[in-house]
C-alpha cells in the first residue's frame, strides 16, 4: 500500500510550482487527476524539443497523474466540477489571486460542497503590496532574498539554477497538504493551505537574515569580502557559514573542473601537507582558524595552485582519502549520466507514448513501506472517460454530447 492510498486530489494547477508539488503527492501514492482547460497546460507545447508531442517541460512535472479537460467556464463544466469536489481529498490551484473565486467557488463555497476538502493554493505573494505582481521563478528569486545574496561582489545579483521559486514552492505547500489531512484525521475537517513563493524562497534564504541582524554587531568574518555596509553582501562561493568553503580549479580547466572544498579546523594540516606545505600546519600564522580567517583567499589560492593539476576526480579521491568535506562541481551532463543516481532511482527513465523514452528525475523521498514507480506523464484528456463515465456515471451518450459541445 501506498502511504497516500485511497487520497484523490484534483490537481488545477499549472506551469512548475503547482505540478511540482502533485507530481511529489502522485509518487506518494495519492490518485491525482490533472485538471486542465481543454487547450491543456501550456507546458504541454513550450520548450518544445520533438514537433506536436508534449515537451519534457510537461513530461517532467507530471509523472504518475491522470488528465482530464473541463471547460469550467460552461455550466455544464461548473456542475462536473461541483461533483469532482465532493469526491476530492484535495484540491490545488496555482492561477493568479482570486481566479478560483471568480469561477464561483470561493472558501466558503468550497466548504458547503465538502466540508473535508483540502483546499491548496500557490501564490506569488502574502496579502500586501505585492499581491497583484505577477509572479515568476526569478522575480520570486529577487524579492526573497536569494538574488541579492548570490554571485560576486563586484559582480550583479545573480538568479540561482536551483528552482527555488517554483518547485521550492511546491514542496512547501506538499507539507502543508499533508499537516492539513493529518489534523483532518483529527477533526474531521478540511482547511486552507496558502504558499506564497516569495516566502518560500525567504524561507529557504534564512541565514541571509541571520547575518543580516549579525551585521549590526560588525563585520561577517566568516565572508571572505573586506568591505561591509549595513546588508549582507554577496560573497561568491563562500558559504558564509563555521567552515570556510571556496571552489578551486582542476585540470584540464574545462567549464566544471571544479572542486568544493571545505577547511574544517582538524582538516587543515592533512591539507597542508598533501599540497605539499607541510610548515603551514605548525606555522603560526597558518595554524588556527582564527590565524586563517582573514586570508582565506590566499588559502584557497594555495590549495587550488594543488587541484589545478590534478583532474577534479583525482583531487577528490585524495581530499576523501584524508576526511576532508569535498564534492566534484557535477555537469547537467555527468548528472543526467551518474550510474548511483540511476541506482537511486534519482535519474530513471521513463517511456512515453507519443515521445518515446525521457529521463526524469525520481522521487527525492524515499519511503521503506512505499517504494516509488516513476509513471509517464498523462496524455491531454487521457483519462475523460475513466473519470467522467465509470467513476461519475455519466452515460456514453451524455459524455459524447459534452464533448462535441466543448464542454470536456
Amino acid at each position: 500500500m501506498s502511504a497516500l492510498d485511497g487520497i484523490r486530489v484534483l490537481d488545477m494547477t499549472h506551469v512548475q510550482s503547482g505540478p511540482s508539488a502533485t507530481q511529489i503527492l502522485a509518487w506518494l501514492g495519492a490518485d491525482v487527476v490533472k485538471l486542465e482547460a481543454p487547450t491543456g497546460d501550456i507546458t504541454r507545447q513550450q520548450l518544445r524539443d520533438v514537433p506536436g508531442v508534449d515537451s519534457l517541460y510537461f513530461t517532467m512535472l507530471n509523472c504518475n497523474k491522470r488528465s482530464i479537460t473541463l471547460n469550467m467556464k460552461s455550466e455544464e463544466g461548473k456542475k462536473l466540477f461541483i461533483e469532482m469536489v465532493q469526491k476530492a481529498d484535495v484540491l490545488v490551484e496555482n492561477f493568479g489571486p482570486g481566479a478560483v473565486d471568480r469561477m464561483g467557488f470561493t472558501w466558503d463555497r468550497l466548504q458547503e460542497l465538502n466540508p473535508r476538502l483540502v483546499y491548496a493554493s500557490i501564490k506569488g505573494f502574502g496579502e500586501g503590496p505585492y499581491t497583484h505582481y505577477k509572479a515568476y521563478e526569478v522575480v520570486a528569486q529577487a524579492m526573497g532574498g536569494s538574488m541579492s545574496t548570490t554571485g560576486f561582489e563586484d559582480g550583479p545579483p545573480l538568479a540561482t539554477g536551483a528552482q527555488i521559486g517554483d518547485s521550492g514552492t511546491g514542496m512547501h505547500a506538499v507539507a502543508g497538504i499533508l499537516a492539513a489531512l493529518v489534523q483532518r484525521g483529527n477533526t474531521g475537517r478540511g482547511q486552507r493551505v496558502t504558499v506564497a513563493m516569495q516566502h518560500a524562497v525567504l524561507n529557504l534564504c534564512r541565514v541571509k537574515l541571520r547575518d543580516q541582524q549579525r551585521l549590526e554587531h560588525g563585520p561577517l568574518a566568516e565572508y571572505p569580502n573586506e568591505q561591509f555596509t549595513d546588508e549582507v553582501p554577496r560573497s561568491g562561493n563562500a558559504s558564509g557559514g563555521g567552515q570556510p568553503g571556496w571552489a578551486v580549479r582542476c585540470s584540464p580547466g574545462g567549464p566544471n573542473d571544479w572542486i568544493y572544498v571545505i577547511v574544517q579546523p582538524p582538516g587543515w594540516a592533512p591539507i597542508a601537507n598533501l599540497i605539499g606545505r607541510p610548515e603551514l600546519a605548525e606555522d603560526p600564522e597558518w595554524a588556527t582558524p582564527a590565524a586563517r580567517l582573514h586570508k582565506l583567499d590566499k588559502m584557497f589560492q594555495l590549495i587550488e595552485e594543488w587541484s589545478s593539476r590534478l583532474t577534479k576526480w583525482d583531487a577528490l579521491a585524495q581530499l576523501n582519502a584524508l576526511n576532508v568535506p569535498c564534492g566534484p562541481i557535477l555537469s547537467t551532463k555527468e548528472i543526467i549520466e551518474d550510474a548511483s543516481l540511476a541506482d537511486n532511482n534519482m535519474v530513471v527513465t521513463v517511456d512515453h507514448p507519443e515521445r518515446g523514452s525521457f529521463k526524469t528525475v525520481g522521487c527525492p523521498i524515499k519511503l521503506s513501506d512505499s517504494p516509488v514507480k516513476v509513471e509517464t506523464s498523462p496524455l491531454l484528456g487521457e483519462h475523460n472517460e475513466d473519470v467522467y463515465v465509470r467513476e461519475l456515471g455519466l452515460d456514453l451518450e451524455r459524455f459524447a454530447e459534452l464533448k462535441t459541445q466543448g464542454v470536456i
